[in-house]
């Protein structure tokens, strides 16, 4: 059987890697496409195509050499920081990417999305919760989903990818965990914190590259699907473990901030889906 071929954008990003690595290991053949100069982020065993993605000036057909099975976009800017407002501002640039590949004739479109499309929530999120978002992140993801399913998901194999929260390779991300591990090389001993009290859906990143790439390698599920652990976890409890296992001295200092006023108490995703079809991959 001939291998996949599969384009990965924003291949050198935080999941990006991870998702590469997967799809490579499951043996398919990838085109990484990264920022000019970020090549070298990315497993060696994938094309690289240093791309600026969202130029409206740039070639997307060079990409289709050979022809694509599947595209897994994973490109976005300042996902860390949810109310930047480029979050808007390129989402018609993204909009427009996945409308070309999907003209071009690429039989699946696998699209990052987030669980701060659904806004307040408690409880499991399931593909049929009604979305709220409360920032620019959660919405611009929001308007892209509706977007995709209603104009792309007729003549295009759509699978929109919900994520939670995210853990490990924690030198490459913006994180809580990043920055206590900051904290602690710049010496502090204590670390200002919210209550700690919200529960929330924590999943490996490299968990999570090896989910997004198994769906990305099939056409029987698709549509909105979570990608998580879907066991919910106090935030409190999943930094303390995150201290004690890299061994940090230091100390949460509980209450310093306030709880973001958009999360949640408890939160996660129903991962009934996901887990089904892990098993079956």
């Amino acid at each position: 059987m001939t291998a996949q071929h599969v384009i990965v954008t924003g291949a050198a990003g935080y999941v990006g890697r991870h998702v590469v690595t997967a799809l490579l290991d499951a043996g398919a053949e990838v085109t990484a496409v990264v920022r000019p100069g970020r090549g070298d982020r990315v497993d060696e065993r994938a094309r690289i195509a240093e791309l600026d993605l969202l130029d409206p000036a740039s070639d997307l057909s060079t990409l289709l050499e050979p022809p694509a099975d599947a595209l897994v976009h994973l490109a976005w800017e300042a996902g860390f920081a949810h109310n930047a407002p480029q979050h808007m501002l390129r989402l018609s640039d993204h909009f427009r990417v996945l409308d070309a590949f999907s003209r071009a004739g690429v039989g699946r479109i696998a699209a990052l999305g987030t669980m701060h499309e659904i806004g307040r929530h408690e409880g499991a999120i399931t593909a049929e919760t009604p979305t709220n978002p409360l920032s620019l992140y959660g919405i611009a993801k929001d308007a892209l989903r509706r977007a995709v399913l209603a104009h792309i998901a007729p003549t295009t194999t759509v699978q929109w990818l919900r994520a939670f929260y995210i853990l490990g390779d924690d030198r490459q991300n913006q994180s809580i965990f990043t920055k206590l591990l900051e904290a602690a090389e710049a010496g502090k001993t204590t670390f200002p914190f919210t209550s700690g009290k919200a529960q929330f859906d924590f999943i490996q990143v490299d968990e999570l590259g090896r989910q997004i790439a198994t769906v990305a390698l099939q056409d029987e599920v698709h549509g909105v699907l979570n990608v998580c652990s879907g066991e919910p976890v106090a935030l409190g409890t999943q930094v303390e473990r995150f201290i004690e296992s890299h061994g940090l001295d230091i100390a949460l200092q509980y209450g310093a901030y306030p709880d973001r006023p958009y999360d949640s108490k408890v939160v996660y995703g129903d991962a009934t889906e996901i887990q089904a079809l892990m098993a079956r991959s």
